[in-house]
């Protein structure tokens, strides 16, 4: 459509002062824009006035991190703020904050004094939570293309899960719910804040900076837990970002989820190796797991026990039978050592009184032999014995001539002198 131009003639003669300049773009903008416009953009300052009336900044970001490539004042005046938030607020579960993006019905305003201006009059917000529900798609389906969505449910969860790691804010209700419900349980949780903002500008890097804190000391903690308590739903849209969830599937220890909230589950519930309602629940699945645990360490007790008990019973059993079959075996070896030794015995004292009788016949024939050399005897047999007084002579050279000698024969003693010697050649 051609647009007709304005013919306004001046001179430096016939100029316009300041005021009428604008009050003619103020004109003309009104004349052209009388009706009311559907604009979509993002809040980019919003600021409720003690008046009741609520400013805004509405911006339309460009393609990359620099300026946005639009940007304009905005107002809703007293009488519609009101109905205009409340009806917000309940459809989305989020106030009117800033960073969100919105659907709002304008009227273009221009002021003399104060510039141009949009004066919001109504907002659909089916167009808020159709674009929070595209950014959680978007992040999804980067997640999944990542090939990094199920890496964090496949961790294992060690056993017992006593060293945690929480990502926090140290002030959080959510947080203090969760100390004093551990803190009722009778085991003994080691708890490590690593704290971070979760919410405005840099919660995103806040939260991310503690997960890279608790990565390098990983060895330290059996399991993450981050938490949060109940918030607006632009609050918890912090958990539909693609870098913290990224983190998140990414993570080398199990993560469980505790972030505060009752209708949806974020992108960082879904890939969190556990994803609890609240902080609360957080603490009492965690003593439900310890619970498990000692009730495992009883179980696997009882059956040891059992099982010790069973093999006591079986080795006592065996043991008596073998000890049966030891006294039997002994009791026969010592009746037969028994009857080997009284065989022993008998073959001993027959080869005793064989040995003694041969011995007793070799003694009475040495005996015989001995008792025939006696002198007697042998006088009896014809020979003589020859003395020199207590001398025998049993050699002739043991003789010296002349000297007197005695033959003792069987019946007698004859008395001689030595007159010659003749020795054997």
């Amino acid at each position: 459509m051609t647009e007709s131009k304005l013919h306004i003639p001046t001179s430096p003669q016939a100029s316009l002062t300041l005021y009428d300049l604008l009050r003619m773009v103020r004109t003309s903008l009104e004349s052209r824009f009388s009706d009311p416009l559907w604009v979509s953009a993002e809040i980019s300052e919003l600021k409720l006035n003690r008046s009741g009336h609520c400013y805004l900044n509405l911006v339309e970001k460009g393609t990359g991190e620099g300026a946005p490539r639009a940007s304009a004042r905005a107002v809703i005046w007293r009488s519609a703020y009101e109905s205009i938030a409340t009806m917000f607020e309940r459809a989305t579960s989020t106030p009117l904050a800033e960073g969100i993006k919105v659907l709002v019905r304008v009227v273009v305003t221009y002021h003399e004094a104060y510039g141009f201006s949009l004066q919001i009059i109504d907002l659909d917000p089916s167009y808020t939570l159709g674009e929070v529900e595209r950014r959680r798609r978007e992040t999804i389906a980067r997640l999944e293309a990542d090939g990094v969505w199920d890496m964090n449910h496949e961790l294992p969860l060690p056993r017992p899960t006593l060293r945690l790691a929480v990502v926090s804010s140290a002030t959080a209700a959510g947080y203090q719910d969760f100390v004093r419900e551990l803190s009722r349980s009778p085991y003994r949780f080691s708890l490590t804040l690593f704290e971070s903002l979760m919410q405005g500008d840099i919660a995103e890097d806040s939260v991310i900076a503690a997960l890279g804190n608790i990565a390098a000391r990983e060895e330290e903690f059996d399991a993450v837990v981050i938490i949060r308590g109940g918030g607006s739903r632009s609050d918890l849209a912090l958990f539909d970002s693609y870098r913290i969830a990224s983190h998140t599937a990414q993570f080398p220890l199990p993560i469980i989820a505790g972030i505060g909230h009752d209708k949806d589950i974020s992108v960082v519930d879904m890939v969190a190796h556990t994803s609890c309602k609240t902080p609360t629940v957080v603490a009492t699945t965690l003593v439900e797991w310890a619970d498990g645990e000692a009730t495992l360490l009883d179980t696997i007790s009882l059956e040891i026990e059992g099982i010790v008990t069973r093999l006591l019973n079986d080795e006592s059993l065996r043991i008596m039978q073998h000890s049966n079959e030891l006294y039997a075996l002994a009791k026969d070896v010592v009746h037969n050592h028994e009857r080997h030794i009284q065989s022993l015995e008998s073959s001993i004292l027959s080869e005793a009184t064989m040995f003694l009788n041969r011995e007793s016949a070799r003694l009475d024939s040495a005996a015989r032999v001995v008792e025939s050399y006696e002198i007697d005897n042998i006088l009896r047999l014809g020979f003589a014995a020859l003395r020199s007084g207590a001398r025998y002579i049993t050699t002739a050279a043991g003789a010296n001539i002349g000297e007197s000698i005695e033959v003792e024969l069987s019946d007698g003693v004859l008395s001689a002198d030595i007159r010659d010697i003749k020795l054997k050649n």
